[in-house]
């Protein structure tokens, strides 16, 4: 039973701790210089979807949090998606104009929209399904 529960997990020991790392506020050359690593020994950790127990101790320890947290945290698409989007000034080209047309390249809003054109198009669905059941309950009154 135990196992099953770990394969449907979805987690990734090194993005929990650049998740844990950016929440923080911490930079990846301050978090390796309490681990006494280099930088890109911190970025290779955090590329790593599985990292040993002893070393997990060791970044929940100089993060302050349970090695548990690290282990157990899940990944959730959506905010890989939101997190890997950096919204620093200048970074972005939201709202630029091209022509007489406005890009809007805002990931949250283009979520929303989807979201939106997605229920638009479930509704359509359900609305051909009663026009066609109601077609079929005609069809087979009529037959009879």
């Amino acid at each position: 039973m135990e196992t099953k529960e770990k394969t449907l997990k979805n987690t990734h020991h090194g993005h929990a701790i650049k998740r844990i790392r950016r929440t923080l506020g911490v930079k990846q050359e301050a978090l390796a210089s309490d681990l006494g690593l280099s930088q890109a020994q911190i970025s290779t950790y955090e590329h790593k979807k599985v990292i040993d127990d002893g070393m997990i101790e060791k970044f929940a320890k100089a993060l302050n949090v349970a090695p548990e947290f690290i282990k157990e945290l899940e990944e959730d698409p959506v905010t890989v998606i939101i997190e890997n989007n950096t919204f620093e000034k200048g970074s972005s080209n939201i709202g630029k104009v091209d022509g007489d047309h406005i890009i809007n390249n805002n990931p949250i809003e283009q979520i929303l929209e989807l979201s939106k054109e997605k229920t638009a198009l479930y509704e359509r669905i359900v609305e051909l399904e009663k026009e066609k059941s109601a077609l079929l309950e005609k069809l087979l009154k009529e037959r009879k």
